[in-house]
């Protein structure tokens, strides 16, 4: 049986490369995430960046593959820094996929912590820009079941055949 790949799973999540690119046309605006309705502090680091291959079985037997990259935020106030610059952002990653082969369409998780409460996983949205700087909602990512997931998608999906383009192909 073939693996399902489960990195088309997660609709809202974005991808390192789409991330990527919007930051590499705001090198200059400082990049704020925010999370817990909170954004980091300024001083926040990027302390380590991992990408990893899985493969697993879900609830209902089935096989799972997927590509993912972790990105571990520290959200400390050190220093008196500003935020980040998106630039900053990009350069740390780029440093890192000339040691560490980096998927740009791999799901793309966020560890973050404060350094006294435990790290917790967030999917990112697309990035925004506003008011001179870089906005990246952080959201819990939280747990599915992946058959259930599949099942709703395709509920959703509209019957091919009662489509508004496919009308004339099926009368």
């Amino acid at each position: 049986m073939n693996a399902i790949d489960n990195g088309k799973m997660q609709k809202e999540d974005i991808a390192l490369g789409e991330l990527m690119r919007v930051l590499s046309g705001a090198r200059d605006l400082p990049l704020v995430f925010y999370y817990g309705g909170q954004p980091v502090k300024p001083g926040y680091h990027v302390t380590e960046v991992k990408a990893g291959q899985f493969s697993a079985l879900d609830c209902g037997a089935n096989p799972e593959a997927w590509s993912e990259i972790f990105i571990q935020l520290w959200d400390i106030d050190e220093d008196d820094r500003p935020h980040m610059p998106a630039g900053k952002f990009h350069a740390i990653i780029g440093k890192v996929t000339e040691h560490v082969r980096l998927d740009d369409t791999a799901r793309l998780t966020f560890e973050v912590s404060d350094g006294v409460r435990p790290m917790q996983l967030y999917c990112a949205s697309m990035p925004t820009l506003r008011a001179g700087a870089v906005h990246v909602e952080l959201s819990p990512r939280p747990a599915s079941c992946k058959p259930r997931d599949r099942w709703l998608a395709q509920r959703s999906e509209p019957d091919p055949c009662c489509a508004p383009a496919a009308a004339a192909c099926c009368g």
